[in-house]
């Protein structure tokens, strides 16, 4: 089973939520390592550090996060997946012609979903409602 995370879900497992105990249970029982892009990277740490403008964690925290999201990378817990952009960009365009005005999906919404689609991920990964029912409609198993 490949799976595919999107931000919400890797933020749940670098920085506390009310919700992070459902990702942290499902990345502890994975089979397989989980693809990150560099999309992933840089949406993660900006989410992290926003987390520390709005006060929801403390700079030491932040640190934490992203020093243990680095460690995963090292321990193979992830792995670092490349993004054939041409195909990513591809989904997200027919998905947006059929979804987006349905389901009121963003644009970032359509790209990680297309990622998805292009990597061939059956498992879609994700805290994000809509995203979720758009990931749905494309096909992909969507959890937690």
């Amino acid at each position: 089973m490949s799976a595919y995370a999107d931000t919400s879900f890797l933020v749940r497992i670098y920085s506390p939520h009310h919700d992070s105990a459902k990702a942290l249970t499902w990345l502890r029982d994975a089979r397989a390592p989980l693809p990150v892009t560099p999309l992933h990277r840089h949406e993660l740490r900006t989410a992290i550090r926003l987390r520390v403008f709005r006060r929801e964690v403390t700079p030491d925290q932040r640190r934490l996060a992203l020093e243990e999201f680095e460690s995963d990378l090292a321990d193979n817990i992830l792995i670092h997946a490349p993004i054939p952009w041409t195909d990513a960009f591809r989904e997200a365009e027919k998905m947006g012609a059929a979804h987006a005005e349905i389901l009121g999906v963003r644009s970032i919404d359509l790209l990680h979903v297309g990622i998805a689609a292009a990597l061939r991920a059956e498992v879609f990964l994700t805290f994000d409602t809509r995203q979720g029912k758009l990931a749905n409609v494309a096909g992909l198993r969507v959890l937690p």
